[in-house]
């Protein structure tokens, strides 16, 4: 849909904490823009979320995006169950989980729930390593960001 955006976002750690990376594709009107980045020392968590801010942050910042509907395929349970489902309770709990623990990556996922509080987002879970082109793209990013952090 030219009207939309679509994105694609993954992040992975070699050891878990260990090197990590992130890659996103965001997709407008044919155009596809990748992005990664990645850290030393970081979590496979910290990474997936990473990529899902870094991705929403194009859409913000680009105006003529801002508007429009945007659409995320990412394969972490954990990032689309946490925005979509239990931020709802850590907020009410002043970031506390159920069990009265702090919820872990609180800095993360405040942006995370800021941008997407800005933006029109669906969220939607892919498999991974199923030959998503995309998601593919964006593992293959993350990879070389590992690589690069070793």
């Amino acid at each position: 849909m030219a009207d939309s955006v679509i994105i694609y976002t993954d992040g992975g750690c070699s050891g878990n904490p260990g090197p990590g990376g992130w890659g996103c594709v965001v997709i407008y009107n044919g155009d596809a823009r990748q992005l990664s980045g990645g850290e030393k020392v970081t979590t496979n968590n910290r990474m997936e979320l990473t990529a899902a801010i870094q991705a929403l942050s194009v859409v913000y910042n680009t105006e003529k995006l801002r508007s429009l509907p945007v659409q995320v395929f990412i394969d972490s349970q954990y990032v689309k169950n946490g925005i979509t489902s239990w931020i709802k309770n850590w907020k009410k709990n002043g970031w506390k989980t159920a069990s009265k623990k702090p919820v872990l990556n609180q800095d993360l996922w405040q942006q995370l729930d800021t941008l997407a509080l800005s933006l029109n987002v669906e969220w939607n879970w892919v498999k991974g390593h199923a030959g998503v082109e995309y998601n593919e793209v964006c593992d293959q990013l993350c990879q070389q960001e590992i690589a690069k952090h070793r």
